[in-house]
C-alpha cells in the first residue's frame, strides 16, 4: 500500500524511480547515457523553482521568502493586526484576507466574537484588505476558490494552509510570521528538503481522500520522514484523482508535520480554475525530466482501504476492516494509549461501544477544510439517499465549506438527500475540528471528516472529567456508518452508484457579501474595538543573565498546541492576551498558571526596582546562591522568568498563542528534547523566548527547580549554540543546554524581547 524509500531517489520523466544507492549511478548511466549531477537534479523539483521565484536573498541555501498573499481567521487576525499596528503598520502591502470561520458560532463571552469581526472589517477598510463575513466560507475553501494560483505562495496563520493541489505552495505559521510580511520583511528558512510522494493506481469505489491521507500520515508521522520538508506529489496516480480529491489529501499533509506541499497540475486543475472564473491563475507544473528527491513515499492508490484514525492522533491509523475484525483488541490498545495521552485524568472507555459484536458510534461530522468539499458531500448524499440515520443516539451534521458549495448542494438535490435521511445541514464553520461546535456527550464516540483528533480538543475538559472521543474517517464511510444507524461501516461495503454531479460556482454570493478593498487603503476609517480587544502588554529586553524557574514538566511523547493553550470556548478570548493566558496549559497542568504568575510577580518587582523577595520569598535564597559563585550578578542585570519542559512540544496548530500566553505570564524559554514543528519554535522566538534543547533522557532539573544561565545575552549575540546552565537549588549543578541555528534577525528579536520590540517605531 505505502512504501518509504530508505534513501533519496531520482525520478525520471515523472514516472520511473531510481533509488540513490550503490547501483544508482550504473542504472542512471545506462538509462540516460550519463550519470546526472545530484545537486542539479534537486533543482528540478517544483518546490525548488517556486521557492527560487519568491526568494529575495540570492542564496538558495538561506531563503528569505516574500509571499504573494496572506490569509487569517478570526482566532488569529486580531492579534496579528494588533502586533503589526504596534510596529508601525500603515497599509497591507500584499492582499490579506480576513475570514470568520472559527468564532462564528461559539457564543461564550457575550459580544466578543462579533466585536472581533467588526474589528476585522474596519481593519480591512483602513489597511486595504479583504473581509469574509461569518458563515460565508471556511478560511481554506475561500483561499482555494479565490486566492490560489499556479506557482504562487500563500502564508496563513492556520496550520492547514495547504493549497498544493492547485499548484500553490502554502504554509501555515504563527501570527508573527504574517506580521513580518505585513511589515515587508521576509520569511527566513534554510532550503527545506523535498520528499516525493509517488502516486500510482486508482482508488477503488468508496475510498475517499481522507482514506489516502490517513494512510500516508500513519506511515510517515511517527518516524518524522517528512518533518519540516516539502511533500511533492507526482506519478501517474495523480492524473486519476479529481481536483476535490487532491485537495482533500493535500490539506491533511499538515498532520505529517511537513513544511508545505505541492502537486503536479494538469487539465483537471485547469478545469477547477475555469469553473471559478480564474483561468489565468492556472499554471502547469511538473518536475524536471530528471529530478532528485530527498526521499520518496510510494503510494499504490488501488490498495488503499477505508481508514480510521482512532483517538488521539491522526497517525493512530487502522483500516476499518482491521478494527471490525479485531474489535476488542484495537479498542483496548487505544484505551492503553489513552492512559499516556490523558494522564489518567478520566476513565476513558471504548470497549463499552461494542454492541452485538459491532462498534456503535454516537456522532458523525462532515465539516471544514477537509470534509466540507463538494465531492465529499455529494458522495455522502448518494450513500444516504432514501436511508435513515435512525432515532437512537447517533447524529449526523454536515457543514459545507463555503456558501457557493452549499448553494450548489441545494440546487442539485444533495442537501435534500442528506436532510431526508436525518442529517442536519449547517453553515461554513471550523468549530467541530477544534471544539467549538458539535461537542459530543462525555465519552461518546464521534467519527469526523475533519483534520484533527488530539486529546484536550473537540470539547474535552479532562480536569472536569469530560472527554470527547474523536476518530477521523472519510465522508463516504461516515455516510455508510450513518446509513447503518451508527454501526461502524466502510463505504466499500455499500452498493451505491455515485452520481458525480458537475460543480457550478456562483461568484455572486461573494460579490454580494465579501468586502474587497481591491488593495486600496482608507486611512480615515476608525478601527472598531470591542471591550475584550486588548493591546499586548509591555515586554522587556533580554537581560545579561537569566534565572528561570521550571513551572511545568511534561513527559508525554508529544505535546500538542491544544495542550499548551486549549481550543474550543477559550478561543473567544484570543483577542485579549492577558485574559487568554489564564487558560494556558489548563487542560494539561492546571497548576501552571499560578506557578508562572508567582515568578512573574518577582520579575515585575525587579523591573520596578522593588524587592523581589517580598512577592517571592524563595528568590532571596536563589539569588544568594548565584552570587556566591558569580560576582556582579544582581537584579539590574539578571532577569527572572519561567520555563516549561516538554519532550516534543508544538505539534498541531500554528496559532501563536501557544507561545505568547507563556510570554505574557513571564515565560522566557522552553526546554525540549526536540520541537515538533518549525512553526512552534518560530513562535517562541518571535515572542522573545529561547528555544532550548536538552537531548538527554535523564533531566538534571525537575519541576520547581531554578536554573541560572550566565551571560545569556552575550551568548546570543555571539551566535553560541551551547549554553552553560546551573540548577541553583541542587548545589549549582552544572549542565549544558543547546540551541539550533538562529538567523541574525531572530537573535535580535530575542535580544529585544519580542518581535514587537524589534519593530517598534
Amino acid at each position: 500500500m505505502i512504501k518509504l524509500y530508505d534513501n533519496g531517489v531520482y525520478l525520471l520523466n515523472g514516472t520511473e524511480i531510481v533509488e540513490d544507492n550503490n547501483e544508482a549511478q550504473a542504472v542512471l548511466q545506462s538509462k540516460l547515457g550519463a550519470a546526472p549531477d545530484k545537486k542539479a537534479a534537486a533543482q528540478g523539483t517544483m518546490a525548488y523553482n517556486i521557492l527560487k521565484e519568491h526568494n529575495t536573498s540570492g542564496n538558495m541555501e538561506k531563503l528569505k521568502i516574500k509571499f504573494d498573499k496572506l490569509t487569517s481567521h478570526d482566532i488569529t487576525f486580531v492579534g496579528i493586526i494588533q502586533t503589526a499596528r504596534a510596529s508601525g503598520l500603515e497599509k497591507f502591502p500584499i492582499p490579506y484576507v480576513l475570514t470568520n470561520c472559527h468564532n462564528s458560532l461559539c457564543a461564550v463571552g457575550g459580544t466578543i466574537n462579533e466585536d472581533d469581526h467588526m474589528f476585522g472589517l474596519t481593519c480591512a477598510k483602513k489597511y486595504g484588505g479583504v473581509y469574509v463575513p461569518p458563515h460565508q466560507a471556511v478560511i481554506h475553501q475561500f483561499a482555494r476558490e479565490m486566492l490560489a494560483g499556479g506557482g504562487k505562495m500563500i502564508l496563513g496563520s492556520d496550520s492547514h494552509t495547504r493549497y498544493g493541489a492547485l499548484g500553490t505552495m502554502a504554509m501555515g505559521e504563527g501570527g508573527p510570521e504574517l506580521v513580518k510580511q505585513l511589515l515587508s520583511q521576509t520569511y527566513d528558512i534554510n532550503m527545506p528538503g523535498v520528499v516525493g510522494v509517488y502516486l500510482t493506481g486508482e482508488p477503488v469505489k468508496g475510498v475517499g481522500p481522507q482514506d489516502v491521507a490517513l494512510a500516508i500520515i500513519g506511515a510517515v508521522f511517527g518516524n518524522g520522514y517528512v518533518n519540516n520538508k516539502v511533500m511533492e506529489f507526482v506519478g501517474p496516480g495523480v492524473d486519476k484523482l479529481s481536483a476535490d480529491f487532491r485537495i482533500g489529501v493535500d490539506v491533511m499533509t499538515t498532520e505529517t508535520t511537513c513544511l508545505s506541499s505541492i502537486w503536479k497540475t494538469d487539465s483537471k486543475i485547469k478545469e477547477f480554475y475555469d469553473i471559478h472564473g480564474r483561468s489565468a491563475d492556472f499554471k502547469e507544473l511538473a518536475p524536471a525530466d530528471v529530478t532528485y528527491y530527498d526521499g520518496m513515499v510510494y503510494v499504490d492508490l488501488s490498495k488503499i482501504k477505508p481508514m480510521i484514525a482512532m483517538p488521539f492522533h491522526p497517525s493512530n491509523t487502522y483500516t476499518i476492516e482491521e478494527v471490525n475484525a479485531n474489535l476488542e483488541d484495537v479498542l483496548r490498545d487505544c484505551e492503553k494509549k489513552a492512559l499516556v495521552s490523558l494522564d489518567g485524568q478520566v476513565d476513558f472507555k471504548l470497549t463499552d461501544k461494542i454492541k452485538n459484536g459491532k462498534l456503535y458510534v454516537e456522532q458523525g461530522i462532515i465539516a471544514g477544510c477537509a470534509g466540507g468539499g463538494f465531492e465529499n458531500i455529494c458522495d455522502a448524499a448518494d450513500i444516504l439517499a432514501g436511508a435513515s440515520i435512525g432515532s437512537d443516539a447517533f447524529t449526523l451534521s454536515v457543514y459545507p465549506a463555503s456558501m457557493p458549495v452549499y448553494m450548489e448542494l441545494i440546487k442539485n438535490g444533495a442537501a435534500a438527500k442528506l436532510m431526508g435521511a436525518g442529517a442536519v445541514m449547517k453553515t461554513a464553520f471550523c468549530g467541530p475540528c477544534f471544539g467549538a461546535g458539535d461537542t459530543p456527550a462525555n465519552n461518546a464516540f464521534s467519527i469526523r471528516h475533519s483534520t484533527r483528533n488530539f486529546p484536550n480538543r473537540e470539547g474535552s475538559k479532562l480536569q472536569n472529567g469530560q472527554i470527547s472521543s474523536v476518530a477521523l474517517m472519510d465522508a463516504r464511510s461516515i455516510a455508510a456508518t450513518a446509513a447503518n444507524k451508527g454501526y461502524l461501516t466502510p463505504a466499500t461495503d455499500i452498493d451505491v452508484n455515485f452520481s458525480k454531479p458537475k460543480y457550478f460556482f456562483d461568484k455572486t454570493i461573494y460579490e454580494n457579501r465579501v468586502f474587497d478593498s481591491k488593495g486600496v487603503a482608507d486611512p480615515s476609517v476608525e478601527i472598531q474595538f470591542g471591550p475584550n480587544i486588548k493591546d499586548w502588554p509591555a515586554m522587556v529586553a533580554l537581560t545579561d543573565n537569566m534565572v528561570i524557574k521550571v513551572v511545568s514538566e511534561i513527559h508525554d511523547p508529544v505535546t500538542t498546541t491544544d495542550e499548551l493553550i486549549p481550543s474550543g470556548e477559550t478561543s473567544s478570548y484570543r483577542s485579549n492576551p492577558i485574559g487568554l493566558a489564564e487558560f494556558a496549559l489548563s487542560r494539561k497542568d492546571p497548576a501552571y498558571v499560578g506557578r508562572a504568575k508567582e515568578v512573574h510577580a518577582a520579575e515585575v518587582a525587579r523591573e520596578n526596582g522593588e524587592c523581589m523577595a517580598e512577592v517571592l520569598p524563595e528568590i532571596k535564597e536563589i539569588m544568594e546562591a548565584i552570587k556566591g559563585k558569580f560576582d556582579g550578578v544582581d537584579k539590574t542585570n539578571t532577569g527572572v522568568g519561567s520555563t516549561i519542559y516538554a519532550v516534543k512540544p508544538g505539534d498541531g496548530s500554528a496559532r501563536e498563542q501557544a507561545a505568547s500566553c507563556q510570554k505574557v505570564l513571564g515565560g522566557w524559554a522552553n526546554i525540549a528534547k526536540e520541537y515538533a514543528t518549525k512553526r512552534y519554535r518560530s513562535n517562541l522566538i518571535n515572542w522573545g523566548m529561547l528555544p532550548f534543547i536538552y537531548p538527554n533522557e535523564e533531566l538534571p532539573f525537575a519541576n520547581g527547580d531554578y536554573i541560572f544561565i550566565p551571560g545569556v545575552a552575550d551568548a546570543i549575540k555571539n551566535k553560541a549554540t551551547t549554553f552553560k546552565a546551573y540548577v541553583v537549588n541542587k548545589g549549582m549543578k552544572e549542565f549544558e543546554l543547546n540551541m539550533g541555528e538562529l538567523t541574525d534577525d531572530e537573535r535580535e528579536i530575542i535580544l529585544k524581547g519580542c518581535l514587537i520590540n524589534y519593530n517598534r517605531v
